[in-house]
């Protein structure tokens, strides 16, 4: 766990990596402001911070308070926080995510909300006006596309402007790009839906195009295959390896930086057989149904199952959580009524331990 790793073109001190994390502490203009700098700097001990989802484009954010990397302010406002960071010796990533359908034109400043195809997510979102249902998306033409892939092209070219270390493409949780690889979510008649090779052919592409723009050593992508979250349904077993299968043989011959895989069992044999075809640094992530424990990040690693540890809540609660794990010593406690709220309280006033 605490051997150097490199990632590409980025070197890690060592495997612990803070998870993206929803905090929405932007504001309504989505700038980063001294509270987003402050606590990523205090978590620079981590061999790699992933930032919180940031919208490539107005349309794709998906909550109130949510960061962009679109507008010239909330660039200047990640370059803050990078800087920070990297004066602390840490090195961070800007995870580039689209919501897709995973929002409401409340939170889009009434952008059109659009997916895949024009399913609805079954629920409630929250907007700048309150708790509103989901809308059914407008299904994106096929002409559109090559415009949201220059989205996520630009977002990342911003978050290189802004001093990022690299970028991670979000194709996980139900959101835009996992909506393309889910048969739930994708019912489309053209070359981007039907077959398992059709689906994963618009995360690809978006893919390859940051890839060939900011160079393929700084780009990672995050995939949750069978997490079954925000309807972006994946049941069924045979389709779910056929379909990330496709993704992962198209993507590896780029050399990108990692694949971040979330699943419950990073062990087993779907994702065994996918690190094995990306054939680069994989980082293992366990999900969101139990807090990683050090004993379980420590066994995930010494049993060769992945190459780094991705770690959420730890890492919310304990801003020196790999001192505290080096050491074996005693973690501060979440407090998950505070994770998306506003202010200092739960997310930059956790404690670090006095060394």
């Amino acid at each position: 766990m605490f051997s150097p790793l490199i990632l590409g073109d980025l070197l890690l001190e060592n495997r612990l990596v803070m998870a993206p994390l929803t905090r929405v502490r932007s504001g309504r203009d989505g700038v980063p402001g001294p509270l987003v700098v402050e606590h990523y700097k205090q978590r620079a001990s981590l061999g790699l911070i992933v930032s919180e989802g940031t919208y490539p484009s107005h349309a794709g954010q998906g909550f109130p308070g949510q960061p962009g990397l679109v507008t010239t302010e909330q660039i200047a406002g990640w370059r803050n926080v990078a800087d920070a960071v990297h004066s602390d010796g840490g090195l961070i990533v800007a995870q580039v995510m689209h919501a897709g359908r995973v929002t409401h034109e409340g939170t889009t400043g009434g952008r059109e909300v659009v997916g895949p195809s024009a399913v609805a997510i079954d629920g409630e979102t929250r907007t700048y006006d309150g708790k509103a249902p989901y809308p059914v998306p407008r299904a994106l033409r096929t002409d559109e596309l090559p415009s949201v892939i220059a989205d996520f092209v630009q977002a990342s070219r911003n978050a290189i402007e802004a001093g990022m270390d690299g970028v991670e493409i979000h194709s996980a949780n139900g959101y835009l790009l996992h909506e393309f690889l889910s048969p739930a979510s994708n019912l489309r008649d053209d070359s981007y839906g039907g077959s398992p090779e059709n689906r994963a052919r618009f995360v690809a592409e978006v893919v390859e195009a940051v890839a060939e723009a900011i160079g393929a050593g700084r780009v990672g992508i995050r995939i949750s295959p069978e997490h079954n979250i925000q309807d972006t349904l994946e049941s069924d077993a045979d389709d779910v390896r056929s379909t990330y299968r496709a993704l992962v043989d198209r993507i590896a011959p780029l050399g990108l930086s990692y694949l971040s895989v979330l699943h419950k069992d990073p062990a087993g044999e779907l994702v065994q057989n996918l690190r094995k075809a990306f054939g680069g640094p994989v980082l293992v992530n366990s999900g969101f149904g139990e807090i990683t424990s050090r004993d379980e990040a420590l066994s995930l690693l010494a049993d060769g199952i992945g190459d780094a540890v991705v770690v959420g809540r730890p890492a919310i609660a304990n801003p020196d959580l790999a001192h505290r794990w080096r050491e074996d010593l005693p973690l501060n406690t979440p407090d998950s009524s505070t994770f998306y709220s506003d202010g200092a309280k739960g997310y930059t006033d956790y404690p670090a331990l006095q060394r």
